[in-house]
């Protein structure tokens, strides 16, 4: 699991993606809520970029918002992902993502649990999950 900054090609990120993994990560799709592989996983250890595997969140973050896509409070490290202003389709949000690879991830919202108050909204497709050995 890499911690540098990944810097592919555009064919090189059709390549290592599926097209699903590519459409949420490189061109900020969003996935159909409650269709994620990764949504009811509750497995101790760690939530990784599928794109280039880089710790994103850990599993005792994780909880259950209803939202239809995974939640967390926060995420691994400080470091672990970047925010980014996001004004499309009419709305004010902030989109996360990874700091390595600058995947997309999904968007965190002000309505999450203690100790936080945070709700990192992320697509299944882009994670991956290292569990705890």
């Amino acid at each position: 699991m890499s911690q540098h900054k990944t810097d592919k090609t555009d064919e090189q990120w059709r390549k290592s993606l599926s097209p699903e993994q590519y459409a949420v990560c490189r061109c900020s799709a969003t996935e159909p809520p409650f269709s994620g592989k990764w949504y009811h996983h509750m497995e101790p250890g760690t939530y990784v970029c599928a794109a280039c595997g880089a710790p994103l969140f850990a599993s005792e973050t994780k909880y259950d918002s209803g939202s239809g896509w995974p939640s967390f409070f926060q995420p691994a490290t400080r470091t672990a992902v970047s925010l980014v202003p996001d004004e499309s389709h009419g709305m004010h949000r902030t989109e996360v993502r990874c700091a390595a690879c600058e995947s997309h991830l999904g968007h965190v919202f002000p309505d999450g649990p203690k100790p936080t108050g945070l709700r990192y909204c992320i697509n299944s497709l882009a994670l991956d999950f290292a569990p705890l050995e």
